[in-house]
């Protein structure tokens, strides 16, 4: 295992923000019953005035739709794509059975494109990120889902050893060997194509976003005000994660630019 994939699964958990709040609370409890009971307190009490904030504020739709906004919907004009790439995440296998994930989009578009596009390749890259336990590759479970759903096993190229992003776009090039005015897309969720698509652009596989999984309608959503307290903690969980993971990126020299951005 690399120091970078070790220090990213471990730091994962407490850069969510309804783990921290949690972590910050229960230390507050304990510390009630020690000569810092008043630091205590003021640390129980924070928690729940951020679980509040949080709770009654669009902070997760701001920071999502910032991030889902970012590569607008895919534009089909112009030669055919020679093939797709799509990235794992959104398939697991509980008690023996393959199960869809939140991100089944990305599953779903497929069939879609392999019918458009019968020319092209179709790249699944998925591992098995595991860092304590582990259930094997996502990609070897796909096949057959993607059978059942009208995508031959001859359509796919397995890619089945990374665990993160950064090991996506690395092992992915390694077998699409894209050649020059060739198009690729990229399949992920809107939330994460930003630093997805920095990490392919660091790997030298120039691709195009085709962005699915959105979480939230745009700009127009700030105006919806109904959401219950798990939904909110969850929407800020998954937006800071792809906020922090930009950042780390960055500064581990992982992607060259902090926010990317479509380029003409």
């Amino acid at each position: 295992m690399t120091v970078f994939f070790v220090l990213s699964k471990l730091l994962a958990f407490f850069t969510q923000a309804s783990n921290l709040i949690i972590l910050l609370g229960l230390a507050g409890l304990v510390l009630t019953r020690t000569r810092f009971s008043s630091a205590g307190r003021r640390l129980a009490a924070g928690s729940l005035i951020l679980i509040g904030l949080i709770s009654f504020l669009p902070l997760d739709r701001v920071l999502s739709i910032s991030l889902e906004n970012r590569f607008p919907r895919w534009d089909p004009t112009g030669i055919p794509p020679a093939g797709i790439v799509v990235l794992g995440g959104a398939v697991g296998a509980i008690r023996g059975e393959v199960s869809i994930r939140d991100a089944a989009d990305r599953v779903i578009a497929v069939p879609t494109l392999a019918k458009r596009y019968p020319a092209a390749r179709i790249i699944y890259s998925g591992g098995d990120a595991g860092l304590f336990v582990h259930h094997g590759s996502e990609a070897d479970l796909v096949t057959g889902l993607f059978e059942n759903l009208g995508v031959p096993a001859s359509r796919l190229t397995l890619e089945d050893r990374s665990r993160n992003t950064i090991e996506n776009a690395t092992y992915s090039k390694a077998l699409a060997q894209p050649r020059p005015g060739e198009r690729w897309l990229l399949v992920t969720s809107a939330l994460h194509m930003p630093r997805a698509i920095g990490a392919f652009r660091q790997a030298g596989f120039a691709v195009e976003a085709y962005p699915v999984d959105y979480q939230t309608g745009g700009w127009e959503d700030m105006l919806d005000v109904v959401g219950g307290v798990s939904s909110r903690l969850r929407g800020t969980d998954k937006a800071l994660h792809e906020w922090i993971g930009l950042i780390a990126y960055r500064i581990a020299g992982k992607t060259s630019e902090l926010f990317p951005a479509p380029r003409p």
